[in-house]
């Protein structure tokens, strides 16, 4: 057995069974404090949906509980997991950065459940996921040398985050700042790989969430279709994956 079919085997099983505690750890997020629609994105403690300028109260949110309840969820993050951990030990082998792809794959299965039904990305979850990532990489970079990739890592994490947070400064009707939080883990194992995975990650994000809303726009023929508010979370997560597996035969492609 090679060391690749080890690592696919070996992030496959673990991201999998990582997977099977996501209704677990959906279940645990606190309920946000109600707040009204038009205050600050950035101001309540779960703020990931998009802003608006009304002043009513928010319609009830799904409950975490319900999401967490709903009929084979478990199953269908364990799959999605194994998959996304099968992916990503194809494309590192066995690398140190599996010791922070591996736990974070099946973490950001739970953001992108949360984000899909709640328009919601829980700083109770992004911060710590992100405290520990930058932990478990400047460890891995100091310990083996790698303090290019360690620099580079927390560079792209802070440019990754600054984008975000000026594409929601710009217009936080579109861009909530739950996705700006999750902007930096993305941006720090994407900028682990190189900087070409980080271009590849970030624009692919935006591909993957523009080209099926386009479809669904041309099929229907409904423009009102562009007005209505559709979770980026779960996108960015895909377009970190496509970074992370892709990017570095998509970037030669592209530069050369």
């Amino acid at each position: 057995m090679n060391d690749t079919v080890l690592a696919v085997l070996v992030a496959a099983v673990l991201a999998g069974l990582g997977g099977l505690l996501v209704p677990r750890l959906v279940a645990r997020v606190p309920e946000p404090v109600p707040k009204p629609v038009g205050s600050p994105d950035g101001a309540g403690p779960d703020a990931g949906e998009p802003g608006s300028v009304a002043t009513q109260v928010e319609p009830p949110k799904t409950r975490y509980a319900d999401i967490a309840g709903r009929p084979g969820l478990g199953w269908r993050s364990a799959v999605v997991s194994a998959v996304s951990g099968a992916l990503l030990g194809a494309a590192t082998g066995l690398d140190w950065s599996l010791l922070w792809l591996v736990p974070l794959t099946p973490v950001a299965v739970a953001l992108s459940v949360i984000d899909w039904h709640t328009r919601l990305l829980p700083r109770v979850v992004v911060v710590p996921a992100t405290l520990a990532a930058i932990v478990a990489v400047t460890a891995v970079g100091l310990a083996t040398g790698e303090r290019e990739s360690l620099v580079r890592a927390l560079v792209a994490m802070v440019l990754a985050r600054s984008f975000f947070w000026v594409l929601w400064f710009v217009r936080s009707a579109g861009m909530g700042f739950g996705d700006v939080r999750l902007a930096a883990p993305v941006g720090l194992v994407l900028g682990w790989a190189g900087w070409g995975e980080l271009a590849i990650g970030v624009w692919a994000s935006f591909v993957l969430f523009v080209v099926p809303v386009l479809v669904v726009l041309v099929v229907r023929r409904d423009r009102s279709l562009l007005k209505r508010a559709v979770p980026f979370g779960p996108f960015m997560c895909a377009g970190a994956l496509v970074g992370l597996v892709w990017g570095t035969a998509l970037a030669g492609r592209i530069w050369g």
